[in-house]
């Protein structure tokens, strides 16, 4: 049986749910797949977010030749015969251009992204390629040189998974519609909720319930827990987990370890993401402990990449290990103090250029501009030296940012820039 996610999947750009930040109606990748204008581009984000749907539906759009490929099973033999069927048409009386969706692009070796290069500088192919790896570590640098469109794609939001689900659910064609299944949207949010931003999820995890609940049963929080071996205590989908992870952060910024780590049991026995809790504990670790502290952040990020190595239920040690370390350690806000009032002095003054020592001077024709002249490099001083690196007119008014509190490892960054002060003197 083809799975609900393959049946359900768009064919058209205004049936596309979600990655609003670059496509909506009238944005410039909209307007480009509309008006047939769309050259080649790299899609990159996490499974289960549209790029292969919206390669397709770029594909339909252009009306034009598409070979969809997969890197891992296909090698430079086949999208060489490809280029060639791709040159006859595009110099030949057709003069037609041929789409070249590559999947899992991240998994061809170097001689074989380069195998595209020529056909791309030519025109003779369009090339979409999709990797869940970051194309600036991934992808050739000189493949990047040539496709100037790159999309991040991200997971997709609750909303966006509960329209997806709640159309599967009414549409009659190709959804569940005409099974006439009776359904709470409790239980359609929960299951947006936890399937971590991919609509395959989703959808097939819908699709397995669809198929073996009982006529007269309804889709509820209990059924969706089940389908997804989860726990259902304590959902609510608009409140119950951010009042958790606030109480959680509040009670690490107290300094209370027994109410934390209440509050991540509460949350574990919830079957909270730990993601979710993951970015909440890496926040915390430079909004409330920072400077006091610094290693928090490194021992919270290495707990959390632990975590999900292992996963549930081990996972709830190792996250007990991280809040227990940043509600027992010294705390500081002086972080996030400082870089608000950089940005709110940016907001509210017209703030002078760049001191011209401080320029770059790496390049012909600086020097004739003046600029990097003058720059004094503390390492020749012994490691510090007086001299101007705000711009002129905060630099005049005194402006300070970074105000160190004496709480724990901060306490020794404090005296050290005192020391340098009276240097000053």
């Amino acid at each position: 049986m083809i799975p609900l996610s393959t049946r359900m999947r768009p064919k058209h750009l205004d049936e596309f749910f979600g990655q609003q930040h670059f496509l909506y109606k009238d944005s410039l990748l909209y307007n480009a797949i509309k008006n047939k204008t769309f050259d080649s581009a790299i899609f990159f984000g996490p499974s289960g977010t549209g790029k292969t749907t919206l390669a397709r539906i770029v594909a339909r759009e252009m009306d034009a030749e598409f070979y969809e490929l997969n890197a891992s099973s296909t090698g430079i033999k086949e999208l060489k015969e490809i280029i060639e069927k791709s040159k006859l048409k595009f110099f030949g009386l057709q003069k037609q251009t041929t789409y070249v969706y590559v999947d899992e692009f991240h998994r061809w070796n170097k001689l074989q992204q380069d195998s595209l290069l020529q056909a791309l500088e030519e025109g003779v192919i369009r090339f979409i390629g999709s990797t869940t790896e970051n194309p600036y570590f991934a992808v050739n640098n000189a493949i990047l040189s040539r496709v100037r469109l790159i999309y991040e794609f991200k997971a997709l939001d609750q909303e966006s998974l509960f329209q997806i689900l709640k159309r599967t659910m009414t549409e009659r064609e190709k959804g569940l519609g005409n099974l006439n299944l009776k359904w709470d949207e409790e239980a359609l949010y929960m299951l947006a909720d936890r399937s971590g931003g991919d609509a395959r999820v989703a959808l097939d995890t819908l699709g397995f319930i669809a198929e073996n609940i009982n006529a007269s049963a309804k889709i509820d929080l209990k059924i969706v827990g089940e389908a997804m071996q989860r726990q259902t205590s304590f959902y609510d989908k608009s409140e119950d987990k951010y009042n958790l992870l606030s109480a959680l952060q509040k009670s690490i910024r107290g300094s209370d370890p027994d109410a934390a780590i209440h509050y991540l049991a509460r949350l574990m026995q919830a079957d909270a993401d730990i993601l979710m809790i993951g970015r909440r504990l890496m926040v915390i670790a430079s909004e409330d402990v920072g400077l006091a502290y610094p290693s928090a952040i490194s021992i919270v990020t290495s707990c959390i990449q632990a975590s999900q190595m292992v996963g549930y239920p081990e996972a709830q040690i190792i996250l007990s290990q991280a809040v227990l370390l940043l509600a027992s350690c010294p705390k500081s806000n002086s972080s996030i103090l400082a870089v608000s009032q950089a940005t709110e002095d940016l907001k509210r003054r017209k703030i002078k250029d760049v001191p011209s020592h401080l320029k770059d001077s790496h390049y012909k024709g600086a020097k004739e501009r003046g600029l990097g002249q003058g720059y004094q490099y503390p390492h020749n001083f012994g490691g510090y030296v007086k001299q101007q690196y705000l711009p002129d007119d905060l630099y005049k008014d005194q402006v300070t940012y970074y105000h160190p509190t004496q709480n724990g490892k901060e306490n020794a960054f404090k005296k050290f820039l005192e020391t340098l002060e009276k240097k000053e003197r």
